[in-house]
């Protein structure tokens, strides 16, 4: 982390706060079906908004400690350069990601939900730079059933089934 992470993520911490508090209360404007079950319309976009606002809450706490460590006094340590040192890398970095995100909605139709988000849990994977062995297979294939599981067993969303599964 850089003495500027801090107030980035201050600022970015209260912009989501902000847009919580605002996405929640526009959540009031969903009109109730008479088809509605005991959770209501409303019910996943309120519990979306206090995940947002808790991410909010995250970042703020985050920018307090790193703002309060950073004015702490420090021992002078030699490090390795990492990525984050680099100015040009975040661009490659989040075109990769987006890369990624486009591969994911081309590949679900044809391959399928369960498939197509192992594929991508092990791509990004990869690309983060995990090892290409069986520890990282079975960590993608397993966080595509966790998130099958999730989404359609748990919440009842239905995904994609794909051409070929």
């Amino acid at each position: 982390m850089t003495d500027r992470t801090a107030p980035k993520d201050l600022a970015g911490g209260l912009a989501v706060l902000a847009i919580a508090i605002l996405y929640y209360l526009f959540i009031g404007d969903i009109a109730e079906s008479s088809l509605a079950d005991d959770v209501g319309a409303g019910g996943l976009p309120r519990i979306l908004a206090f995940v947002l606002a808790g991410f909010g809450v995250v970042l703020v706490a985050r920018a307090i400690i790193e703002g309060a460590l950073a004015r702490a006094p420090k021992p002078i340590v030699a490090t390795a350069p990492s990525r984050d040192d680099d100015p040009i890398a975040p661009l490659p970095r989040a075109l990769g990601f987006l890369g990624f995100g486009a591969a994911y909605v081309v590949l679900v139709p044809i391959i399928g939900y369960l498939p197509a988000i192992a594929l991508l849990i092990g791509a990004i994977a990869l690309f983060e730079g995990a090892a290409a062995n069986w520890k990282t297979a079975l960590i993608a294939a397993g966080g595509a059933v966790g998130y099958w599981a999730i989404f359609v067993k748990l919440l009842g969303v239905r995904q994609p089934s794909g051409w070929f599964f």
